[in-house]
C-alpha cells in the first residue's frame, strides 16, 4: 500500500493553496515562489498527492450567486438499495448536479438515502431541472426511486473545506 501521508513540504502546499490560487497570470509559479521551490518540483508533488489520495481533486469553485444561480435545490431521493451505486454514478455525472453524494434514511420520518444539488435561477427552474431528471432516471432505471422531494436552501451559509494550519 503506497503511504498517503503528507511530508512537510507538501503540508505547506497545502496551506498555502486550501484557500485558492492566487488570480495572476501564473498561479503555480506565485506559489512555488512563495514556497522557495521550483514550479515543476511544486506540480510533481501534486501530482503526487493526487495520486496518493492526499488531495482529491483541483477545480474552480465559482460563486454561483454572482453568476445568477440564486435559486438551489438539493434534490432528495429514495432509491432501491441494490441500485444505489449505479443510480448515484449516473446521477452525479449529469451536468444539471453539482454535487451528489449517498446518506442513511432515518426512518420512518426520513426515507431518502441520495442527495443530489441542482442549482437554477429559479425554482421553478430548479423543479424543471429535477423533473426532467426524474423522467431520464425512470426510464433508465425503472422501479427503483420509490420517492423524492427538493429542498430550498433558505439562507446562505459560508462553506469551506477542511483548513489546516501552518504548523512554522
Amino acid at each position: 500500500m503506497t503511504d498517503v501521508a503528507a511530508d512537510e513540504l507538501e503540508r505547506r502546499i497545502i496551506v498555502a493553496t486550501q484557500g485558492g490560487l492566487p488570480l495572476v497570470p501564473d498561479p503555480w509559479g506565485a506559489v512555488a515562489g512563495e514556497l522557495g521551490i521550483p514550479p515543476e518540483e511544486l506540480l510533481a508533488r501534486i501530482g503526487s498527492m493526487l495520486e496518493r489520495g492526499v488531495i482529491r481533486r483541483i477545480g474552480a469553485v465559482p460563486n454561483h450567486y454572482a453568476i445568477g444561480y440564486t435559486a438551489n435545490g438539493m434534490s432528495v431521493w429514495d432509491i432501491d438499495d441494490a441500485a444505489i451505486e449505479a443510480v448515484g454514478e449516473w446521477l452525479g455525472a449529469l451536468s444539471a448536479v453539482t454535487h451528489c453524494y449517498r446518506r442513511p434514511r432515518r426512518l420512518p420520518d426520513w426515507p431518502y438515502n441520495l442527495f443530489a444539488m441542482v442549482h437554477g435561477r429559479s425554482h421553478d427552474a430548479v423543479r424543471e431541472q429535477i423533473e426532467d431528471i426524474a423522467a431520464r432516471l425512470e426510464s433508465r432505471f425503472p422501479a427503483t426511486c420509490r420517492a423524492r422531494d427538493v429542498l430550498f436552501s433558505s439562507a446562505i451559509l459560508k462553506k469551506t473545506g477542511l483548513r489546516i494550519r501552518d504548523a512554522g
